[in-house]
């Protein structure tokens, strides 16, 4: 991708129009609201706000057309969906260990540098618990999609052609929040991947909250002091995988107790090398297809259990050339 514009929350305090100008992103704009589920199409304000120039992919519509339309492959998707959930309770169950033994750890009364060798070991477990839980998701993922060959399927065909077309005529393509797994669902049913990659020309890509979690490689959901539960940070599974190298947490003020160190330090350690990146209200972050940059607000979370505006990433100010797409 050539250019990819993650974001912090847009309801409160919407940036989307500012970066739109920032870019010099002219006419029309492809939108995907899928993670509204039900209400995708309730987007008359994101509409009036861009000045009525979006045009709503409908991946959620077009989804239950295609399952409507596909009553084998429904009935192959819900029982892929129930295995998937069956796989993250269990997998929940052994990071929740993992994750005690870490802490615990940070509290042994024995010398620090004994500590620290028993710490990065436990550190070593939670990424093993973590990579073995993206092996078994993906697995099934590949195997529904080897199985019953969803892309080649008549009704998924007839809507990636639409997509296609519409996508050719825009000039950059915006992806809102709501529920990730969701949203993440539909955009892999219609190969947004691969939809993206064969456009003629490389088409902007700014998301912003689930959106911006769901292109990424890996999926963290994440909430400290949740209603319910301990709180562990725990891996939904792989990404659409645009953009690479960063864990995405958006409302990470409102979700993270970015002043406990210990908590901070073991996040960052466990999903490195990957950049852990909070994207509250105002926040960007941008990859422009080598680096990775960053709006002056912008903070990661550090081994050293530090919470630190990025500010070895320059500031991206050019715009990016625009052509009549075909």
């Amino acid at each position: 991708m050539t250019l990819g514009v993650l974001l912090g929350p847009q309801r409160l305090a919407p940036t989307i129009d500012q970066e739109l100008s920032r870019w010099g992103i002219p006419g029309q704009l492809a939108t995907i609201t899928a993670g509204w589920q039900e209400r995708e199409a309730e987007d008359d304000e994101l509409q009036e706000f861009l000045g009525h120039r979006c045009v709503n992919l409908r991946l959620h519509a077009r989804s239950d057309d295609v399952f409507g339309r596909d009553p084998e492959l429904f009935q192959a998707h819900r029982a892929k969906q129930d295995t998937l959930r069956h796989l993250q309770d269990l997998y929940r169950g052994r990071l929740a260990h993992a994750l005690d033994a870490a802490r615990e750890l940070a509290q042994a009364p024995a010398p620090s540098d004994l500590v620290e060798a028993e710490r990065e070991a436990a550190v070593l477990a939670l990424r093993l618990v973590d990579k073995q839980h993206l092996a078994r998701t993906r697995k099934v993922q590949r195997q529904f999609e080897l199985t019953y060959h969803p892309a080649s399927r008549p009704a998924v065909d007839e809507h990636y052609r639409e997509l296609r077309s519409i996508l050719g005529e825009c000039f950059a393509l915006l992806i809102a929040g709501g529920h990730v797994a969701s949203l993440l669902n539909r955009m892999r049913l219609f190969q947004l991947d691969t939809l993206l990659a064969s456009l003629p020309r490389p088409l902007p890509v700014f998301a912003w909250s689930a959106g911006a979690m769901a292109i990424t490689e890996r999926v963290v959901l994440f909430h400290d002091s949740p209603p319910q539960g301990p709180g562990n940070a725990e891996l939904l599974g792989h990404g659409l995988g645009l953009l690479p190298g960063i864990v995405v947490l958006p409302h990470a003020r409102r979700r993270l107790r970015l002043d406990d160190r210990e908590r901070v330090s073991l996040f960052a350690r466990r999903f490195k090398p990957d950049r852990c990146v909070a994207l509250d209200e105002g926040d960007r972050a941008v990859w422009n297809g080598r680096e990775w940059s960053a709006g002056p607000s912008t903070r990661q979370l550090l081994p050293s259990g530090d919470v630190e505006c990025i500010a070895d990433l320059p500031e991206s100010k050019e715009p990016v050339a625009q052509e009549a797409r075909s």
